[in-house]
Parts: C-alpha cells; sequence; structure tokens
C-alpha cells in the first residue's frame, strides 16, 4: 500500500463517511453510515441531530477503514462537512445542539430583517432560514435558557476538528453559509451579529482550508493507532472540497451532483447579481470566490427514483432502458422540483406528464428518461442563469460528484450546453479527493493528485432542442396550476 494516506470524514446530508485516500487521490478505505435526525417539535420545521451518537458513528467507522492499513501511514487528517450545519458549544466545550443544513427552525422569523437586499449585499445571498444565523435565531426566540448556554458556534466539519484537536476555528467557506460573515471582505460582520442578536463573541477564529489546526490529541491517536504529532488540517465546505478535486483554474464552472448540484464559477473577485439568482462564497482557495446557482435536490430525487423503480438493479441497467425508451421516442416527461435561480416561485407541486389513455408501450424507462432530463434541464437552466451574469467562454465544463456516474447525464449535459463535459479519474468520491488536495498543499509530498480526465463532448445523435421545450412546457404548466 502507498506509504502516505490521508484520513478524511465527511458528513454529508444524508450520510457520514471516512475515507483513506492517497496524495493522488485514489480511495483504498472506505466506510459510511446514515446520519440520523430527530423532528423537534418545538418549531415548525426543525431537524436536529445528536452529536455525541454521531461522534460514536464517525469513530466507529473510523476503526473500520483503519483496520486494513499495513504498512500505510496517516499523514494528516481532515474533515468536510455539508454546508449551514451547525454545531453549538457550551463554555465547558459540551454540545449544546447539533443541526443540520435541512434544520429550518428559524423559519417563523425571516421576518426580523429590515432590510434584505443589504444582507444580500454582504453575504452574497438572499437570506432564508437555510442559514445557520436563523438557526441560532430559532434557539434564542424559543429557548432562551437553551441559548445562554451558547458559547461558541462552529460548523459541522470544524466541530469534527475541534473534537479532534481541542482547537476552534471556523473555515472561511463555511461561514460563508452563516449569515453573519462578510464574504467580500472575508471578516465577521458585527452589524449582520447584530441584525440576528447573535453575541459576536460566539463566532470562533476564521482559518483557511489548509491551515493547520493542531496535533491529533493522544486519545484518539492512541484509539486510531496514528503517530501523536499526526497534524488536524482545517478542511471545510464540501461543495468547495469537491470543486477543488477538479483542480480548475480561475473562470471555470464547475457542477456539483451530490444531494443537490450546486453550479458554480470560480472567480477572482466579489461578485453579486442584481436580480440576487446566485450565491457568492468565499472558496477554499485564498484570494477566490465561487458565484453558484444551484438546482436544489436532484441527487436526492435520483436516488430515491432508483430506490423504488429499480431496487435490486445497477444503473447500467436502468440507462440501458433509458436508451430504450429514447429509441422507441419518449413517453413521458417530468419536472420534479428542482430549482430554477430565476423562479421567483419554486415548483412546490411536480410530477411525470403523461399521454392519456397510457400507451401500451410505456415502461419504467420511460419513468427514467424523464427523470434524468429533467435533472439535466434543471442543471442546464441554472448554468444558463450562471453565465447571465457572468460569461462563460471555455469550451468545457468541469463535472464532478456521485451523481455524475451516469454516461446519460454527461450526454444530455454536453448536448444542451454545447460543452465539453469533463471529469477527473476520482470523480465519484469528490470531496474525499478535494480532502488530499488540501492535504497536499500543507505537507507537500512528492505525489501529486492525479490530474487525468474523461471528456463528453457533444455528438449530436438527439433532438436536445426539442426536448428541452417540451420539458420548458410541462414545467410551466405545472408552475400554473400548483398550491
Amino acid at each position: 500500500m502507498t506509504e502516505n494516506v490521508y484520513l478524511v470524514i465527511d458528513v454529508g446530508t444524508g450520510n457520514v463517511r471516512v475515507a483513506l485516500v492517497t496524495p493522488a487521490g485514489k480511495v483504498v478505505a472506505i466506510a459510511a453510515d446514515v446520519v440520523r435526525y430527530h423532528r423537534d417539535t418545538r418549531y415548525t420545521d426543525a431537524l436536529y441531530f445528536e452529536p455525541e451518537a454521531l461522534w460514536a458513528q464517525i469513530l466507529e467507522l473510523c476503526r473500520r477503514v483503519m483496520a486494513g492499513i499495513d504498512g500505510a501511514r496517516v499523514a494528516a487528517i481532515t474533515s468536510s462537512s455539508q454546508r449551514e450545519g451547525v454545531v453549538l458549544l457550551d463554555a465547558s466545550g459540551r454540545e449544546v445542539a447539533g443541526m443540520p443544513n435541512i434544520d429550518h427552525r428559524g423559519r417563523d422569523f425571516e421576518d426580523i430583517l429590515a432590510d434584505k437586499d443589504r444582507v444580500y449585499r454582504l453575504t452574497g445571498r438572499y437570506p432564508t432560514s437555510l442559514f445557520s444565523a436563523f438557526k441560532v435565531l430559532g434557539i434564542a426566540r424559543r429557548e432562551p435558557e437553551r441559548a445562554a448556554q451558547i458559547s461558541v458556534m462552529v460548523s459541522i466539519s470544524e466541530w469534527v476538528l475541534f473534537r479532534l484537536s481541542g482547537k476552534t476555528c471556523y473555515e472561511h467557506a463555511q461561514a460563508s453559509e452563516t449569515l453573519l460573515y462578510d464574504v467580500e471582505n472575508r471578516r465577521w460582520s458585527e452589524e449582520l451579529c447584530a441584525d440576528f442578536a447573535i453575541d459576536p463573541a460566539i463566532l470562533p477564529p476564521l482559518a483557511y482550508a489548509g491551515d493547520v489546526l493542531g496535533d491529533v490529541l493522544p486519545e484518539w491517536a492512541g484509539r486510531f493507532g496514528i503517530s501523536p504529532g499526526t497534524k488536524v488540517v482545517v478542511g471545510g465546505a464540501d461543495t468547495q472540497l469537491a470543486i477543488l478535486s477538479t483542480l480548475p483554474s480561475t473562470d471555470d464552472v464547475v457542477i456539483v451532483s451530490g444531494t443537490t448540484t450546486p453550479v458554480v464559477k470560480i472567480v477572482d473577485q466579489y461578485i453579486t447579481d442584481d436580480r440576487q439568482r446566485t450565491w457568492t462564497n468565499s472558496h477554499a482557495l485564498k484570494q477566490l470566490f465561487i458565484l453558484e446557482t444551484n438546482a436544489g435536490v436532484t441527487g436526492l430525487n435520483l436516488q430515491r427514483f432508483k430506490a423504488i423503480f429499480y431496487p435490486n438493479e445497477p444503473y447500467e441497467q436502468m440507462e440501458r432502458e433509458i436508451l430504450a425508451a429514447i429509441d422507441k421516442g419518449p413517453q413521458c416527461w417530468a419536472a420534479l422540483g428542482s430549482l430554477i435561480a430565476d423562479e421567483k416561485r419554486p415548483l412546490i407541486r411536480g410530477g411525470f406528464v403523461l399521454p392519456t389513455p397510457l400507451h401500451h408501450e410505456l415502461t419504467r424507462g420511460d419513468f427514467a428518461f424523464a427523470l434524468l432530463w429533467d435533472l439535466a434541464c434543471s442543471i442546464y437552466e441554472n448554468y444558463r442563469n450562471l453565465c447571465d451574469v457572468v460569461p462563460h467562454r471555455e469550451p468545457y465544463l468541469w463535472a464532478c460528484g456521485g451523481g455524475m456516474q451516469s454516461t446519460l447525464l454527461l450526454r444530455f449535459l454536453a448536448g444542451l450546453t454545447g460543452k465539453e463535459i469533463r471529469v477527473r479519474t476520482h470523480f465519484t468520491q469528490s470531496t474525499v479527493a478535494g480532502g488530499a488536495v488540501i492535504c497536499n498543499s500543507v505537507l507537500q509530498l512528492a505525489e501529486e493528485m492525479d490530474a487525468s480526465f474523461e471528456a463528453t463532448l457533444p455528438d449530436g445523435e438527439w433532438d436536445t432542442t426539442g426536448w428541452y421545450n417540451r420539458w420548458k412546457k410541462n414545467r410551466e404548466a405545472l408552475k400554473l396550476h400548483q398550491s
């Protein structure tokens, strides 16, 4: 086995993963488990996780991946997590609350902000209960005694680092998701803290991805069987680390297909959209930003669809049936709630559009085509909105994430955009590979990230313009009838 490996802990929305990855980005061991959430009935739409239970999962996953690394040395440990998730600590470092990105306990208090346009200009995003400040505000309004215990606020990835090293920080890209951070000037904002009545003292020092936070604590070094001097390296937001795995240049566009599908452009200046369609975030790399639109829960839709229609078959079988549906002519179209940046109201009632009476040749492959085409069109629409804010002139797009395992999705995107779609060798585990990029920058190891890639070219085989127009018409019709 490779002499040096990195231990990467990634807490996503659906799963927590622990992986060992080489400096070249090759995953040599990985273990995963489902993140368990609980509903908090004191709020309109609130979910939480038990930090102690999540930490126990992480320790078990670490034990499993470390069991088979004979001859390898863990050179560094880093972490990544879902954006907008947050853990609150008391003065002794004990967890007061753990809230995921999908927690919306602040929804009932969104109207407290008098000047949302000002908040957008400072934070690069329109303020909603998705973001961390509203989660803290929700606790303050409904549970003041609990709120009084809060001494430190960290993102989930930095909470993992705190557990490992005993030191707190807040990575810049994760800070972008709080609504308490001045994105252009890369600093905490006293003005924004005042808007949410949040004490700035609970915000730890900011850190960049790749900063060394400290050494792993002896307790975990002994438990993992690694050197007590192993460095704990700041990682950060899962989207930004996934972007890093593609080794992009400034002005490149990257599509990250996970639970949701961010479509991002790497820029070297702070840019916002007059129509507030985009988010602007600090990138994991210093001096760079990412401009983002997001197609919503596209990847999650695909996973759930497969679980219902193809529970025991591989994705390859589903794609064969999609091709068969295309060959005889698609019989089904879909609009399943994916987000489009320029829509004033999201699609909250979607579905499949079928001919009546049902066609005798209708198959599950027709439904699969409709879902995958809906996913591709939603990504394309968000790409177009992104290009409306900042033009994209390169003849290619980078893609990464587990959702990009579909070769048909890559072909659909190439046809819609007219661009070459490129994926790196390690694209399916992009966040983990991004962790390797971060650790490489710290340790300056001789081995570098594998830069090879495969490209999908627009081939003109299908009438994607006609399909797109059909999809657009159906989506508009469904929007008119939603309630």
